[in-house]
């Protein structure tokens, strides 16, 4: 990037490209979002939903210019109709996604102590304890069984709600709403569960004002009762905490599938053992598309030049971490699952102050699912063709339907 305007280039814009809403089998990458990769580093795009268009950039470098630039909000989307994936979209004040500097850091020191390196520490033998019992299930039962069913599903949704503070009686009611909010199947569906979980979430912050808690909604009654947030800034913060749990159920079912379907994937991965399996998890967490099209626009705060582009202030720009992951520069043969690549910079959790604020709990997770896994169900393997596997369908985040496996 130019911080000099008089150095902002006249390049022709490039021509506006459609890109729908595909429902794609497997971990295959997106067919639109490659063209787009190879007709250039900043495109331009039109999404199924919203108006107008907006600039996509999908090069490494760029990608981490822009999502560390301030010149590009975040909360000016709010007030925009941008061209999106979503169907629905009403933007709740506190949403750390859509909070610029100051808010962002004030919003997010509320949560903060929640998510730390050693809040996962206290955090993870209790983790284990409830994967275990999970197992111990599956194993009682004996093969086959669905993996998703019975363990990628209730497993985040049981740590999430230990982290977030959801009492027991209340975790499947939680789980309902999250699940029909990261669907695209359509704006009424979605806005009766936002409505349910926000609703929820609302009470009981009001419920916990007076606690001492280091659960998430502790620490947010807390600083309502402080003055340090407002209630709707600690409902909107909680919201999208809430529902971050789906990702990692889907994310670690495109991990194992990949590891079902390549013998010396699943090799190599074994060999390695527990609590040593980091780079592997790093190098599929790079190599999966763990969503569909692009998250969140920012908008251009004044004219900025990005790969040769004038993006003018006012306009909406998208990033591609999933393209980012592939860039060629910086991840030498990118389409290829490399158990030994290093270094392996990847931006699978975002990256500036919008990095996932659940990114330690959500890699804490990962690895005692596939250690867990693999370790205590030798010679797991599919108990279908992999082609007969179901994919999830009108959905932001991609991942297996279901994961029947034997052993």
């Amino acid at each position: 990037m130019t911080e000099d305007p008089a150095l902002l280039t006249t390049t022709t814009a490039p021509p506006v490209r459609e890109w729908p809403a595909l429902d794609l089998d497997g971990a295959d990458f997106d067919p639109v979002l490659a063209e787009l990769m190879r007709e250039g580093p900043l495109t331009r795009i039109r999404l199924p939903h919203g108006e107008g268009w907006a600039w996509l950039a999908t090069r490494y470098d760029d990608v981490r210019a822009v999502t560390n630039d301030p010149r590009f909000g975040r909360a000016e989307v709010t007030r925009r109709q941008v061209t999106r994936m979503a169907p629905h979209f009403k933007p709740r004040p506190g949403s750390l996604a859509f909070a610029d500097q100051p808010d962002h850091n004030r919003l997010r020191k509320a949560v903060a102590g929640a998510f730390t390196v050693a809040a996962m520490k206290r955090l993870r033998p209790r983790a284990q304890r409830l994967l275990d019992d999970l197992v111990d299930g599956v194993v009682r039962d004996g093969p086959p069984a669905d993996l998703i069913e019975r363990v990628l599903e209730p497993f985040p949704l049981a740590v999430v709600s230990e982290v977030m503070g959801v009492p027991a009686e209340d975790r499947e009611r939680v789980h309902s709403w999250t699940r029909e909010i990261i669907s695209t199947t359509g704006a009424e569906a979605a806005g009766r569960a936002k409505e349910g979980l926000y609703g929820w979430i609302a009470e009981t912050i009001r419920a916990r004002a007076g606690g001492t808690g280091e659960d998430v909604y502790a620490l947010l009654g807390a600083a309502v009762g402080r003055g340090e947030i407002s209630e709707e800034e600690a409902v909107g913060l909680a919201g999208p905490l809430q529902i971050g749990g789906e990702a990692v159920t889907h994310n670690c079912g495109q991990m194992l599938f990949l590891m079902l379907t390549d013998p010396e994937l699943l090799r190599a991965t074994r060999a390695l053992g527990p609590g040593a399996r980091g780079p592997v998890l790093d190098e599929l967490l790079r190599y999966i598309p763990h969503r569909s099209s692009v998250g969140l626009a920012r908008i251009a705060l004044e004219d900025v030049e990005v790969a040769g582009h004038r993006i003018a202030a006012g306009e909406p720009v998208y990033v591609s971490y999933l393209a980012a992951n592939r860039d060629p520069e910086v991840f030498p043969d990118p389409d290829r699952v490399d158990v030994e690549r290093a270094p392996n910079p990847h931006l699978a959790f975002g990256n500036g102050p919008h990095y996932c604020t659940g990114a330690v709990l959500a890699r804490t997770q990962t690895e005692l699912l596939v250690d867990t896994l693999l370790d205590r169900l030798p010679g797991l393997r599919l108990a279908v063709p992999a082609d007969q596997v179901a994919w999830r369908r009108r959905t932001m985040i991609r991942g297996p339907r279901n994961l029947p496996v034997t052993w």
